[in-house]
C-alpha cells in the first residue's frame, strides 16, 4: 500500500490540472482499502488506487459509469478527468465530482428498513442497463460476478486453518449448496462491492451509490451480501423481496459471504483487527435469507 498524502496529491494537480491548484485539498474522514480519496474544493474529489492491484478499475470505471449513469435511479460518480503516473505517484487516478451524503455505517439516522427496499430496487434497476458494453466478470472484478466456485480452495484452507474455531460442517454444506446452483439467464450487470461504506444517505434515505471498481457483467448474487454484512432480521426479508431474485441465487450470495468471512478470519484476505467477519459468519450460519 502507498503513502499518499495531500503534499502528493497537491504536487499531482498544480501539474497536470492547474486550473483547480488553488482548490484546497482535505482526505475524507474515511477512506477505502482499494483506494484513497481527497476532497478538492467543495465540489470535487481525487481518488487514488492504493496499490497496482487497483489500477485497471481507473480505467474501467471511466467506461462504465456513464454507461450506468444514464439507467440507474440514483447517483454514481462522474469522473472529469483522468491523471497520469508521476514521479511522485506511480499510476493513474481520477478527479471526479463531489457526491454529497454520508456513509451508511457513518450515518446514526439511517432508516434501516427503507434503506433495504431501495438498495433493493437499486439493485433491480442496474440488473436493467444493458449489457452491450460491460465486462464479463473475471479477475478484473475479483472473481464477483463469476460462480463461487472459483474460491473452493479458499474455501478449503481456510477451513483447514480455522478448525474447531468454526462450524466446519455447516460451512461446507452452507458451500456445498452454493455449488450446486448457477446463473441460469443472460448476464447482467452487477456493481461487485455492495457494502455499507459504498452506500451513501442523505436524511437517513439511500442517496448515491460509489465504488464501482469491482463492476461488471454476470452471475447477480455476489451483490447480494449486504443481507449477512449489514442487515438484520426482518430486514433481510424486505431486502429479498425488493431484490426479488430467486432461491438458487440466494444459495450461492450466502455462499459469497461465507467465502469472504472464511478467508478474512483465516489470514487469506484483507486484515480485520475488529473482527467484523466473525460476526458475518455468525450471521451467514444463522439465517439463509430465503
Amino acid at each position: 500500500m502507498l503513502d499518499i498524502t495531500a503534499d502528493i496529491v497537491r504536487s499531482l494537480i498544480d501539474e497536470q490540472f492547474p486550473d483547480w491548484r488553488d482548490l484546497p485539498i482535505v482526505p475524507v474522514p474515511r477512506q477505502g482499502w482499494d483506494n484513497r480519496t481527497f476532497r478538492l474544493g467543495d465540489e470535487l474529489a481525487v481518488r487514488l488506487p492504493s496499490a497496482e492491484g487497483y489500477v485497471a478499475a481507473v480505467e474501467k470505471e471511466e467506461r462504465c459509469l456513464p454507461i450506468l449513469a444514464k439507467h440507474l435511479p440514483l447517483p454514481v460518480p462522474e469522473s472529469l478527468a483522468i491523471g497520469s503516473p508521476s514521479p511522485v505517484y506511480p499510476f493513474p487516478w481520477s478527479v471526479r465530482r463531489w457526491l454529497p451524503g454520508e456513509p451508511v455505517d457513518s450515518s446514526p439516522a439511517v432508516d434501516r428498513t427503507t434503506l433495504a427496499r431501495d438498495l433493493g430496487s437499486f439493485l433491480t434497476a442496474l440488473r436493467d442497463v444493458p449489457t452491450r458494453h460491460g465486462p464479463a466478470g473475471g479477475q478484473h472484478s475479483y472473481f464477483r460476478g463469476c460462480h463461487p466456485s472459483v474460491y473452493s480452495e479458499q474455501v478449503e484452507t481456510a477451513l483447514s486453518r480455522l478448525g474447531d474455531a468454526v462450524d466446519v460442517s455447516a460451512c461446507q454444506t452452507i458451500w456445498a449448496e452454493a455449488l450446486i446452483t448457477a446463473w441460469p439467464l443472460a448476464p447482467v450487470w452487477f456493481h461487485g462491492d455492495v457494502a455499507a461504506g459504498n452506500l451513501l444517505v442523505d436524511d437517513g434515505r439511500l442517496a448515491a451509490v460509489i465504488d464501482f471498481g469491482t463492476c461488471g457483467v454476470g452471475d447477480p448474487a455476489c451483490d447480494l451480501v449486504m443481507a449477512w454484512t449489514y442487515f438484520t432480521g426482518d430486514e433481510r426479508k424486505v431486502f429479498a423481496n425488493a431484490v426479488g431474485l430467486p432461491l438458487d441465487t440466494w444459495r450461492r450470495a450466502r455462499g459469497w459471504a461465507l467465502w469472504k468471512a472464511l478467508a478474512t478470519m483465516a489470514g487469506l484476505s484483507s486484515p480485520d483487527p475488529e473482527g467484523f467477519q466473525t460476526k458475518v459468519l455468525v450471521q451467514v450460519l444463522a439465517d439463509p435469507v430465503v
